[in-house]
């Protein structure tokens, strides 16, 4: 990660306010004032470590201004414990980063770990990870660079860079090909896709001249037929992403239906935190 994504420095106040309060008491009390220390971030499991920057920013707002990464971010590692930085500075204001730090690097690396496991399920198949809109709020920039870190690819931002017509929308706009045609006349430069949860609103769809179409929780066979049914049209437009109960137990036999996506909310909602540790030398002058 280049540069942190908007919003990224206000939220990482919040949280180290959230944490701090007015002061951190343990530390007032068992650690002098004028003690330096330094730390060392160790990863504690395999997987792909992303969020340094942002953990280089909790400290600099505690404080802390040198903090050296040992790893590069993207990568899976299996080797471990390992060293992921170094932090040196005022030993009270290392800790008073510390929790705020590896909170966001465990969730981020978490993230990470869990596209690039999917990115490993679906080697040779063609089909590419998505993540979704299922995101922790405020967070939601930070968690697609995440999943984009793991090898993952980044579905729309919001709401306002694509279009994706879902079936409340298509039941109040009065059907698939009058969505779709309302969508265009709406926002012409944008891509449109629309949900279907039957072979026959694929088929809609199709003849609406949609970009991609969302396949909602259907099954390996239902799937199949679209893919089937898009080819006779003339494919490979539209795209099609199969959305729904995706798990890394099922994804290579989704992907094997021949759909271009598989969107994985658990990506983003549900990614266990990656285990990180940080130990603290104190130097006493």
């Amino acid at each position: 990660m280049d540069e942190l994504p908007k919003g990224t420095i206000e939220l990482i106040g919040l949280a180290l306010s959230e944490d701090l309060g007015p002061g951190d008491v343990t530390s007032a009390a068992t650690v002098p004032d004028d003690a330096d220390a330094s730390a060392r971030i160790l990863l504690k499991e395999p997987g792909v470590v992303f969020g340094l920057e942002v953990v280089r920013e909790v400290f600099r707002q505690v404080g802390v201004d040198r903090v050296e990464p040992e790893v590069t971010e993207g990568v899976w590692i299996e080797e471990v414990p390992g060293e992921v930085a170094v932090i040196t500075g005022p030993a009270r204001a290392v800790l008073a980063g510390e929790r705020v730090a590896l909170n966001f690097l465990g969730h981020l690396s978490g993230i990470a770990t869990l596209a690039a496991r999917f990115v490993r399920e679906l080697e040779g198949t063609g089909t590419r990870v998505l993540d979704t809109r299922k995101t922790t709020p405020g967070m939601r920039l930070l968690e697609k660079a995440a999943v984009a870190a793991g090898g993952g690819e980044n579905h729309r931002t919001g709401l306002f860079d694509a279009v994706l017509a879902k079936e409340n929308h298509i039941a109040l706009a009065g059907g698939i090909a009058a969505t779709v045609a309302a969508c265009r006349a709406e926002a012409p430069d944008l891509p449109i896709e629309v949900e279907a949860e039957t072979v026959q609103q694929v088929g809609e769809a199709i003849e609406a001249g949609v970009d991609r179409i969302l396949l909602d929780n259907m099954d390996l066979e239902g799937l199949g037929e679209s893919v089937a049914l898009r080819d006779r049209a003339g494919g490979p437009d539209p795209t099609l992403e199969a959305s729904g109960g995706i798990t890394l137990e099922n994804a290579r036999a989704i992907a094997g239906t021949g759909v271009d996506f598989i969107s994985v909310g658990a990506l983003t909602h549900s990614a266990p935190n990656l285990d990180f540790s940080l130990l603290v030398e104190v130097d006493r002058g």
